[in-house]
């Protein structure tokens, strides 16, 4: 079995968007949960035809299944909303609903741990059954050095959740604070137990974006609860790190991700020397992205395990036995 990671950017047309365009346009009845307004939900056919779409590949791909990711919005240092900055936002209950419609999608839940709410929201996600908590530490706001959040990972770790994070830089969402990229932050959350994926690698992802990769993979040597993912990696702008994990002792931490539905290319690989033209070439015909990416990946070096390894973790959590 074959897991591909759906990576936020589901946010792009599912789910609550954009959402200060449409303040303008609607009221202010916040959601109890999130401080958004229940009328910025995007609910149209291209909504329905975006999820069936992404659904479909993953039946029509040599993937068996993809792990669909939620966004919640920043937070202050003390505890309170930033809906007015939260350029997406995609909602724990929609994406729980998602997985329930279609078998081949495994929900992953994403909340901010400084909310007031968060153990509460937590729980439930924990009765839901969603194995995985997705967060942005640099897009919203999450210092994970903050001692007052050790409650909430050390919950995560009893129940077998685990935690995807953007380690790295980031272009596409607004940057708060470019440090809690770092992966060494991850420290007190790996010391609780919590199994961790350093979505990117710890990569650049700007051309001054500072590069932990190497910082990322000495922690592996101390860290067996520490994995990262190759998603986005196939981009002319994070292709640079490929270098860095596919030696085998590395990729034995390496989980296959996409970046969906960001465009997948065989250019930046191969700019890097990493993939031949040819290749490149015969691959890009594939209109399925989520089979592009995983030729791709398979042409540029990395192991038949970097594919599988994203359902053993997910069979040792309780949530999915």
């Amino acid at each position: 079995m074959s897991i591909w990671w759906a990576t936020d950017h589901l946010a792009v047309l599912v789910g609550l968007v954009c959402r200060p365009l449409y303040k303008s346009f609607f009221g202010a009845n916040d959601d109890s949960r999130t401080g958004l307004a229940a009328e910025y939900a995007v609910k149209t056919a291209l909504e329905e035809q975006y999820a069936e779409n992404l659904a479909k590949q993953v039946r029509e791909s040599d993937l068996d299944a993809a792990v669909v990711l939620a966004q919640d919005i920043p937070y202050n240092d003390e505890g309170c909303r930033m809906p007015n900055d939260a350029q997406c936002y995609v909602a724990n209950d929609y994406v729980e609903d998602l997985a329930k419609k279609h078998p081949e999608l495994i929900p992953a839940c994403s909340i901010h741990p400084g909310r007031p709410d968060a153990m509460e929201e937590l729980e439930r996600c924990i009765t839901a059954k969603m194995p995985v908590l997705k967060l942005l530490p640099n897009c919203l706001n999450i210092d994970y050095e903050d001692d007052r959040y050790l409650p909430f990972w050390s919950r995560m770790a009893e129940e077998g959740m685990i935690l995807l994070t953007l380690t790295g830089g980031e272009l596409t969402v607004k940057v708060y604070d470019a440090s809690f990229g770092d992966p060494k932050r991850l420290a007190k959350i790996l010391d609780c137990g919590v199994t961790v994926i350093a979505a990117h690698s710890a990569g650049r992802s700007g051309l001054f974006d500072p590069d932990w990769t190497g910082d990322l993979i000495d922690m592996f040597g101390r860290y067996p609860n520490l994995y990262a993912d190759n998603s986005a990696l196939c981009s002319p702008n994070r292709a640079r790190t490929l270098k860095h994990i596919l030696p085998p002792e590395v990729q034995q931490r390496i989980i296959h991700g996409s970046d969906y539905p960001m465009p997948v290319s065989g250019v930046g690989p191969w700019l890097c020397g990493k993939l031949k033209f040819s290749e490149h070439w015969k691959i890009s015909k594939s209109k399925n992205i989520l089979q592009r990416d995983y030729l791709l990946k398979k042409a540029i070096g990395f192991e038949a395990d970097t594919f599988t390894r994203m359902e053993t973790l997910l069979q040792r959590s309780p949530m999915v036995k």
